[in-house]
């Protein structure tokens, strides 16, 4: 998914994820387009990860495609991969942003880019 200037936010189906290795947090957000998304902290023997993922169980009608998807910050994982590339975490984790060689900043989240 492609926001206002930001990397892409890729959304992998639920049926794609180890969900037991992911618990459910207790923390939560709201986005006034796509509704309250709810968070899950990775939990194995070897690493955790809080509020790694995140997910809109009910979006709004406009972005119902992503209903059971996960979204994954790239700084909370071992790697995330697109066509075989590592892809860089978005400064800030600002939205989650995956960011390979064919993306462009500047993008929000490094320093002075809060207000854009």
């Amino acid at each position: 998914m492609l926001e206002t200037s930001h990397p892409p936010v890729y959304y992998i189906p639920v049926e794609d994820v180890r969900m037991d290795l992911l618990v459910k947090s207790p923390h939560n957000s709201f986005c006034e387009w796509k509704g309250a998304a709810t968070y899950y902290s990775i939990k194995t023997d070897h690493r955790s990860g809080e509020d790694a993922a995140w997910c809109y169980t009910s979006p709004n009608s406009t972005y119902a495609a992503i209903k059971d998807h996960l979204a994954f910050y790239p700084s909370q994982v071992d790697e995330c991969l697109v066509d075989d590339e590592q892809v860089e975490a978005q400064p800030g984790d600002f939205y989650g942003g995956w960011i390979t060689k064919d993306i462009i900043g500047p993008f929000k989240g490094g320093a002075g880019s809060w207000g854009w």
